[in-house]
């Protein structure tokens, strides 16, 4: 049997509904999370709860943690936040001041991950997180908190740069963003890389979290002659955005979201309709990217969809990435000690199925977004660093002439 705690039960926390985890052996080292495995944010939660989860048990399979002149495995003890914000927080209180857990893993989304990292900071316990990618998290000159994603201020960075290359270049762009943390930081950084490729913002709108009608923005962007229009949202927001852009048959040059496109569930939900929608990665299942516990990013894919029926996208490549560095930092260290653990996390430079870890002094990593687009119904690397990969599909074609 697996020492990974895995089988889920509920609990109340205080007044509140907790998942907790079977107890963890005696000489185990506890990795503790809170996650949205219930509400709005369930769907991309268990990304991180089955990365967890999975890379934990492949760890204790090639023998687990080695401190010192011991080695011991690993533990997981996880609460549901029912994507609740309060709720999070008070878990990772739980987790640090009652559960004594050895060290921290993060939620998902910004908003989470900024409201927790203080926890972490506050108890002086390290939090790695690849959920939280708002430039605000790493901005408060915190010590204990360190991030996987990227910084949201450059998530559009690869897209606008292939604005500048394609045929015929777009002139006019629609930025619209919705109110939370990560996506206020995303249009903050997206605004000077769009002045300076010499693109003129026609639309900057900001709109609010979980919103359903976007029938307004869809015809200020009619009405606007918009050429390319850029949305940082949710996953929800985004598959309502598209549909109600067909319904009012909004179609300019492109679209290109922050989420959605990389989910086998987003481009299931819309079938063709998900066609010609650009969208970015940190994170591809490559043979090129080697990790000594799973072999390789492509070997890790067909692993993780055999045991949880989904395939991957980077939130859980991101996840997996996590653990990963808490264990090598903790073998670095030769000790859980927090502060010990902290110093070697910050000095980190490993290559993982993910890509490189290696933290810059704020804490966060800044790995290369590739654009990728849906061309028939199947997810197309289109763009990264080196220029073109694959031929976009542009512009896209006015929705009766599909």
């Amino acid at each position: 049997m697996s020492k990974t705690l895995t089988r889920l039960g509920c609990a109340l926390l205080g007044a509140a509904l907790a998942v907790y985890t079977l107890p963890a052996f005696a000489k185990d080292i506890v990795l503790g999370a809170s996650v949205q495995l219930t509400g709005s944010s369930a769907n991309t939660g268990r990304y991180y709860r089955d990365a967890y989860e999975f890379a934990i048990d492949k760890i204790n399979e090639k023998g687990g943690v080695k401190v010192g002149d011991k080695q011991e495995k690993l533990a997981l003890k996880l609460y549901d936040n029912q994507s609740n914000v309060n709720l999070s927080v008070r878990q990772y209180v739980q987790l640090v001041s009652q559960d004594k857990v050895d060290l921290l893993l993060g939620p998902f989304a910004s908003n989470f991950a900024l409201a927790d990292s203080a926890i972490s900071e506050k108890y002086k316990i390290p939090m790695v997180q690849g959920g939280g990618a708002s430039d605000q998290i790493f901005s408060r000159g915190f010590k204990y908190i360190f991030g996987t994603l990227a910084p949201a201020s450059n998530y559009f960075g690869s897209t606008v740069e292939m604005l500048t290359k394609l045929d015929p270049k777009p002139s006019k762009v629609a930025l619209l963003y919705a109110d939370d943390a990560f996506d206020v930081s995303v249009a903050k950084g997206t605004r000077p890389l769009l002045k300076k490729a010499g693109l003129t913002i026609a639309m900057d709108e900001r709109y609010t979290s979980n919103a359903s009608d976007f029938n307004s923005l869809l015809s200020q962007i009619k009405n606007a002659n918009v050429d390319a229009v850029l949305v940082a949202g949710h996953e929800t927001e985004i598959l309502n955005f598209i549909r109600q852009a067909k319904s009012l048959a909004v179609a300019p040059k492109m679209y290109s979201f922050t989420v959605g496109v990389p989910s086998a569930d987003f481009r299931k939900a819309l079938g063709k309709d998900a066609d010609y929608a650009f969208g970015m990665t940190a994170w591809l299942p490559s043979p090129k990217l080697k990790d000594k516990w799973f072999g390789d990013a492509e070997q890790f894919a067909k692993a993780y969809k055999a045991k949880f029926g989904y395939d991957p996208d980077y939130h859980a490549a991101s996840g997996v990435a996590d653990v990963e560095a808490v264990v090598e930092a903790i073998e670095a260290a030769g000790s859980t000690d927090h502060e010990k653990v902290r110093d070697a996390i910050a000095k980190l430079n490993f290559p993982s199925l993910y890509g490189t870890i290696a933290f810059a002094e704020n804490g966060q990593i800044d790995l290369a977004q590739t654009v990728i687009q849906v061309q028939d119904e199947k997810l197309v690397p289109v763009y990264d660093a080196n220029g073109f990969v694959e031929k976009p599909k542009y512009p896209m074609p006015a929705w009766n002439a599909r």
